[in-house]
This record gives C-alpha cells, structure tokens and sequence, in this order.
C-alpha cells in the first residue's frame, strides 16, 4: 500500500524537474529506470540515457522554433525536389549549400530563372536545412518585407525592425522582380543589402535576368551598386527550364483524357 511518505519524494521530483525545465526526463524516467533494470544497467547508463533523449528533444523543439519563426510559406525539401526536370541545374552546388557553409561565411545565393522552375522550392529546402543546423532563418517575399519596412518606417520604428532582421544568419528574399519597387521601397531594400553585406548571408530568388532588375529598382544606379553588394560572394543558381507546375498540370490534364 502507497503512503503519502512514499508519494513525498516522486512528488517533489516532479516539482523539480518542471522548476528545471526537463520535460522530457519527468515524462520519460520512470520508463527509462525499468528498462535499465530490466538490462541491468547501472545509475550512470540510467543517467546517460536519459539526459540523452532530453537533448534530443530540447534540440528537436528548438529546430520547431526556428522553423516557425523563418515564416516558409510551405515546407519543401530538397529530397523532394525534381533534379531531373531542371538537368542545367548544378545539382551538387544545390546539396552542398544545403550543408550551411555559405551562411558561416557569409555569402549570398541568387536563383535566377522564370516562374515554375522550383527557385522558391530550392531556397526553402536550404533554408528548412539551415534552421536544423541551428541557424537563424527568416523567409519573405520581396514585395512582402518592403511593406514591412514601409510601415516600420511610418510607425517609427524602422530602427528596431533593421536590427531584429541583422539578427537573422539567413535572409530569404522570394519573388524578387515579381512587382515593381517604389522609389521609398527600392531605398529601403538596398540599404537592407547594403547592412547584410558581409554580416550576414541572403538568398534572392528572381524570374527576370541581372540587366532587367533595373525595371524593378527603377534606378539604374541603385541596382548596380545593390548587384555589386550582392554578387560579390555570390552562388549563381540557374534554373531555366520548363515550368513544373505548368508540367504537373498539363500531365494531370492527359491522366484524364480517355
């Protein structure tokens, strides 16, 4: 029969592994202890085990986090993405920015080609891959973060949104091309550049070629001195192709056709 001096010490364990933080070691050491005996496993392998499993759980939300946090659009990696349907695409370049390199040293990507070919596809999978290597990601459209920046900057605190956004190791700009920047837009975007140059790393994804960014910028100066800031230390992904989804739905047309 269980007294309440026997319920005392589970009692008070509990209690200190919630004031500690250690959810994973309340929810698991009862299991883990049994199965240790059942092994005849001392107290130290006991130990071992299961601060073992609260890292990988305290690692496992943490990567949660900063995917939450990066803002993707949707989840895309690259083990789903179609090599074969873009075989001008330096597929091995792909992979080994995957591995984050290129963030530690501070270098951009710029995935060039027309709309459907996979840009936003790739740059989420290498940024889904950085966050699981523990680095801060944060994901938005060109049009998307310009408004950001806009209504910072009327609100009065452009300042404080610039520094949260230096804080991030990987800058995903999609879209960019897509809309036409406004003269206050185009300003605040390249001043966005110009502050990441060598302090952080940024990946642009873009359907039109380098010499039309200049109708998007509407400033034929700013955009070359933004292309000078980001080419500098760049990856050049070239994606032209037929559009994949243009593709997926001209088959799922002829699955259908008696």
């Amino acid at each position: 029969m269980t007294t309440a001096s026997d319920e005392a010490p589970e009692i008070l364990l509990r209690h200190h592994l919630k004031k500690l933080k250690l959810p994973t070691v309340l929810r698991e050491h009862e299991k883990i202890a049994r199965q240790c005996a059942a092994e005849g496993l001392d107290h130290v392998r006991y130990l071992a085990r299961l601060i073992e499993l609260e890292l990988l759980d305290r690692e496992a939300r943490m990567i949660d986090r900063r995917i939450k946090a990066a803002k993707f659009p949707a989840l895309k990696t690259l083990e789903n993405f179609d090599f074969d349907a873009l075989p001008g695409l330096n597929r091995k370049l792909v992979l080994d920015l995957a591995r984050g390199e290129f963030v530690v040293r501070r270098e951009n990507i710029i995935a060039l080609g027309p709309s459907g070919t996979g840009k936003t596809h790739v740059s989420t999978g290498i940024g889904l891959a950085a966050c699981q290597r523990g680095i801060k990601t944060r994901f938005a459209t060109a049009a998307a973060i310009v408004h950001e920046m806009i209504e910072a900057q009327d609100e009065k605190r452009l300042l404080r949104f610039q520094r949260q956004l230096a804080g991030v190791e990987l800058l995903i700009i999609d879209e960019f091309g897509f809309v036409p920047l406004s003269k206050s837009g185009a300003e605040l975007l390249f001043e966005l550049i110009s502050q990441r140059y060598e302090r952080g790393a940024t990946i642009i994804t873009s359907n039109l070629p380098f010499d039309e960014w200049t109708a998007t910028f509407g400033d034929e100066r700013l955009t070359g001195a933004l292309l000078d800031r980001l080419t500098h230390h760049v990856h050049i992904l070239e994606m032209n192709g037929q559009s994949y989804r243009l593709s997926q739905s001209r088959a799922r047309k002829s699955a259908k056709t008696p």
